[in-house]
């Protein structure tokens, strides 16, 4: 493999394991075994080898367990490999699992300082960081606050804010974007693109799919701890979600529905109209319903369901929630909820829709799904608009002033 141009280059990299051959053994059973305690290897990664080119965002992809946050854990220097080698050229920051590297009796800004200090800057230079951190964390009210009281989207916040402001050359970032309310991951998007096009490399994991295919130039997909495809984003997303019927991605043609679980609170997302049947495309100004169901038993209190509506270029057009608008009376098994919109108020194109389930006092998130349902919007013959929203409006014109 070429390494001059690579800012990661990774070669037949294996982490193995040890667990438990019988975790249900009694003490009478280990005495009598000799005090001895037996293991079995368990192979996280097995010869996986690929190239992340100097200034490249690079996607990691793959189901649950397959070895995707081992495989960031060894690029950051967390965990040593058994076998091959993963080797980063450059400063490099890590924003691995939430809380990761803060401790939690410090404030957030003694925390701040600690974090600057062990990725080797001195205390001027985090000072000169400070408040430009803070600020894109938006935590002035509570920087001074144990860490142990912050909420999970406060911890990332924070920790992606720190991770993106000490210029890292390369930046990794696990799956943690999916704690942050949809206005900060736009941030966090629009920041990435940033990074970008000043020549940082990023790589990212993450389940959600569409944000790799955008923001992506290539992926991996780590399968059961082996490299099954490695190439631009959209063939390896293309191999990944069409693997077979086991893979933890669920995909549904006719609905345009992606990555929904069986143990998920959310169960559908879809657009319907007047009369009810599931559509994945309409026109611009035609009447539209979005329809979400919900185990309200899993959620275990009343929730606030929120909307968010994309362009599939990452342009945000507005979000919405219920407030206590949603409750069916008798919040038990499964709750259908409706958004109901006379005239659908955008131009045509291709566009997304996000959810999450919120406590009512919307200091929890339940369950969060971005760019969940993917639907394309018709244009409507003879109309002359543009832009992004779709007025709705008529002409009209009359004879005020009829001369001499």
């Amino acid at each position: 493999m070429g390494e001059t141009s690579n800012a990661i280059t990774v070669e037949g990299l294996g982490k193995k394991f040890r667990l438990m051959q019988d975790r249900n053994w009694t003490l009478k059973a280990t005495l009598l075994a000799g005090h001895r305690t037996r293991y079995e290897e368990f192979w996280a990664l097995r010869d996986v080898s690929f190239e992340i080119p100097t200034g490249e965002t690079f996607g990691i992809v793959g189901g649950n367990g397959s070895g995707k946050s081992t495989l960031l854990k060894v690029l950051a220097g967390i965990l040593r490999a058994d076998e091959g080698s993963a080797v980063a050229r450059g400063r490099l920051s890590a924003l691995l699992e939430l809380g990761a590297g803060f401790h939690p009796e410090l404030t957030g800004r003694e925390n701040v300082y600690l974090n600057g200090s062990i990725l080797g800057f001195t205390s001027r230079e985090i000072r000169n960081l400070f408040d430009d951190i803070v600020e894109f964390a938006e935590l002035e009210q509570f920087i001074d606050e144990p860490v142990r009281n912050y909420s999970s989207g406060m911890y990332m916040r924070l920790g992606f804010s720190v991770a993106i402001h000490v210029e890292p050359e390369i930046l990794l970032v696990d799956e943690i974007l999916a704690v942050g309310d949809l206005t900060f991951q736009k941030r966090c998007l629009d920041r990435f693109a940033r990074l970008r096009d000043e020549g940082r490399t990023i790589v990212v994991v993450s389940h959600d799919l569409d944000m790799i295919g955008r923001l992506c130039d290539s992926s991996v997909w780590i399968n059961k701890g082996e490299l099954a495809s490695v190439g631009s984003s959209s063939s390896v997303l293309e191999d990944f979600i069409s693997h077979d019927e086991n893979s933890d991605v669920n995909v549904s043609d006719q609905s345009h529905q992606l990555r929904l679980k069986p143990d998920d609170l959310v169960k559908s997302l879809e657009l319907v109209d007047v009369n009810g049947h599931s559509m994945s495309s309409t026109a611009s100004g035609q009447p539209a319903l979005i329809r979400v169901r919900y185990d309200a038993d899993k959620a275990g209190e009343p929730v606030t369901v929120a909307l968010g509506l994309y362009r599939a270029d990452g342009t945000h057009v507005s979000s919405i929630n219920s407030g206590a608008a949603t409750s069916a009376g008798n919040d038990v098994g499964v709750i259908e909820v409706d958004y109901e919109m006379s005239s659908l108020p955008v131009q045509s194109g291709t566009y997304e829709i996000s959810i999450a389930l919120h406590s009512r006092d919307m200091t929890k998130v339940f369950e969060r799904h971005t760019h969940l349902f993917r639907f394309e919007v018709d244009p409507v013959a003879g109309s002359h608009q543009t832009g992004l929203v779709a007025l709705g409006g008529n002409w009209s014109a009359k004879n005020v002033d009829k001369g001499n």
